[in-house]
C-alpha cells in the first residue's frame, strides 16, 4: 500500500514537471522589456538595452536578453526606459481634515499623481513634523502604493501655517533627529521652510537635527530677511551636502539683479557642495529667473514638483511638465532624466533607488517624447514656446506594472490565453489587490 502510494506521489511529482516545462517554471524572469534606449546615469548607460526583471528587482540590463527567459516581454522598442522617477519635493500628509495646512487639506494623495508620470518614489518635504509623523506615517506611508518618503519638518507640529512654522519654541533638533533615528531609511532629511522672522534658529536647529541622524537637509528660505541674508546661508549655515530648493524662484536673493545670472550667494553655495533642486510649487519658478540663470550656466542638480493643491493645475502640473520646461531651456533628454532619478536619490543618501543596477529595485519609468508646438507657464502667468513633451507609456513598481497608458503590457481581447499569459496577470494586471512590499516578496528578498 505504501508502495503504491510513493509510486502515485511520484508520478504527480512528474507530471507537474513536465507542465513547467515551456510555462513560467522554466523561466528566469517576470518581465523583460524590450528594445527600449535606456538612460542609467549610475552606470553611465545611454544606449539601446533589454531589462530583465525578477522578484521585483533588477535582474539583467543586457543588449539582448532572449525572450523566452520571461514570462512576459513587453516591446518598448520606440521609447526611453529609465529608473523610476524619484521627486524629492511633494506634500502628500492628506487626509487630517486640517484646513490650509500641509498637514491636511493642502496636501494630496500620491497616488493619484505618482504613476502617471513615471514617479515611483516621493519625498514629502517637511508637511510633518517630530510630533505628527507617525500619523502622516499611518495615514499615506504605509498604505501608499507609491514610495513614500519623508523630510521631518524642524517645527514639531509640522508645516501648518504661520502660527506654526513661527513658533521658535517649537524648533527642537534633538527631538527632530529622535524621531528621524527611529526610522532610518524612510525620514532622509530634515526640513524648515516658510519662516518669516528674522533669527537663525531654524535653520540652526535643523542643521543639528541632520547632523546627529546623518541626513540632508532642505530649506525652503521662507521671508527674505536683511538679518539673515542668503549668502550667509550657503556660505556658513549649511552643510556640504544639504540642498536649497525654489532655486529658481527670485525671491530670496537667488539673482543677482544687475546681470540676471546667479548671484554670489548660489555660486558660493555650490562651490561648497550644496545642491540647488527646483521644487517649482505654485510660486516658486519665474521665467525671468530661470532662463537667465540657466543661460549663464547655473543648471538644477535635481527637479522636483512641490506638488500641493494650489500646484497641481497651475504652471508646475506634474513632474514631466517641470522637466519639459528645461528642455524648452536647452538641457538634454539625458539631463533632465539624471535630474530626476540619479541625483535626487542621492542627495537624500537612497543609492539604492533612481537606477537600474543589477539588485536594486525594479522601478522603471517607460516615457515618449511627443513632438510639436507646446507652452510652458510659469508662476507668474508667463509662458516660454517649446517643441518637447515627454509622456509616461508606462510605469513599473516594484516589479509590477501600476501604469500603462496605451495598453503596451496588455493582451489583445480576442488572443488565445496560454499558461504564460496567465501567469504575467501576477505583474501586469491593475485589477489585482494592491501589493505590499514585505508581504510580496519571501524574506530571503531585501525590500528596498
Amino acid at each position: 500500500m505504501k508502495s503504491g502510494r510513493y509510486r502515485s506521489l511520484a508520478v504527480m511529482a512528474i507530471g507537474a514537471a513536465l507542465l513547467c516545462i515551456g510555462t513560467a517554471c522554466a523561466q528566469e524572469y517576470d518581465i523583460i522589456l524590450q528594445g527600449g534606449h535606456v538612460l542609467d546615469a549610475k552606470n553611465h548607460v545611454d544606449a539601446v538595452e533589454d531589462v530583465a526583471v525578477k522578484d521585483g528587482l533588477i535582474a539583467e540590463v543586457a543588449p539582448h536578453i532572449d525572450p523566452k527567459k520571461a514570462v512576459k516581454t513587453i516591446d518598448v522598442g520606440r521609447f526611453y526606459v529609465t529608473p523610476g522617477l524619484v521627486d524629492i519635493h511633494e506634500h502628500v500628509y492628506a487626509g487630517t481634515g486640517e484646513r490650509d495646512s500641509y498637514a491636511g487639506d493642502n496636501g494630496v494623495y500620491p497616488d493619484g499623481f505618482s504613476f502617471r508620470v513615471g514617479v515611483t518614489t516621493v519625498v514629502d518635504a517637511g508637511s510633518s513634523g517630530w510630533r505628527n509623523f507617525e500619523d502622516f506615517k499611518d495615514r499615506i506611508i504605509d498604505r501608499s502604493k507609491t514610495r513614500v518618503l519623508a523630510e521631518l519638518n524642524i517645527v514639531g507640529a509640522g508645516m501648518r501655517g504661520p502660527k506654526y512654522e513661527d513658533n521658535l519654541d517649537d524648533m527642537d533638533g534633538e527631538a527632530t533627529a529622535k524621531m528621524a533615528l527611529k526610522y532610518p531609511g524612510v525620514v532622509v532629511g530634515i526640513k524648515s521652510a516658510h519662516f518669516t522672522g528674522p533669527e537663525w534658529k531654524p535653520y540652526e536647529q535643523a542643521v543639528k537635527a541632520g547632523t546627529i541622524a546623518n541626513i540632508p537637509v532642505m530649506i525652503d528660505y521662507g521671508t527674505r530677511r536683511s538679518e539673515r541674508p542668503l549668502y550667509d546661508l550657503l556660505a556658513t549655515k549649511l552643510r556640504p551636502g544639504d540642498i536649497y530648493t525654489h532655486c529658481y524662484s527670485g525671491l530670496r536673493g537667488e539673482q543677482d539683479p544687475e546681470t540676471g545670472k546667479a548671484s554670489q550667494a548660489m555660486i558660493i553655495g555650490r562651490q561648497r557642495g550644496i545642491y540647488f533642486d527646483v521644487g517649482h510649487g505654485g510660486g516658486s519658478f519665474a521665467w525671468t529667473v530661470a532662463i537667465p540663470m540657466m543661460q549663464s550656466g547655473f543648471q538644477p542638480d535635481s527637479i522636483s514638483t512641490d506638488l500641493h493643491i494650489s500646484s497641481m493645475n497651475a504652471g508646475m502640473k506634474d513632474m514631466l511638465n517641470v522637466a519639459d520646461k528645461f528642455l524648452a531651456m536647452g538641457q538634454t533628454i539625458p539631463q533632465v532624466i539624471t535630474e530626476m532619478t540619479w541625483n535626487p536619490a542621492r542627495e537624500i543618501k537612497q543609492d539604492q533607488l533612481g537606477n537600474l543596477s543589477v539588485g536594486a529595485p525594479a522601478d522603471i519609468a517607460v516615457l515618449s517624447v511627443e513632438n510639436g508646438k507646446f507652452g510652458f507657464v510659469d508662476m507668474y502667468s508667463t509662458k516660454l514656446m517649446g517643441t518637447q513633451k515627454l509622456i509616461c507609456q508606462l510605469t513599473v513598481r516594484a516589479g509590477r506594472v501600476v501604469y500603462d497608458l496605451n495598453g503596451i503590457s496588455a493582451d489583445l481581447w480576442n488572443a488565445q490565453p496560454t499558461s504564460d499569459a496567465k501567469q504575467a496577470k501576477r505583474w501586469t494586471s491593475f485589477s489585482v489587490r494592491p501589493f505590499d512590499e514585505q508581504q510580496k516578496f519571501p524574506a530571503s528578498v531585501p525590500v528596498k
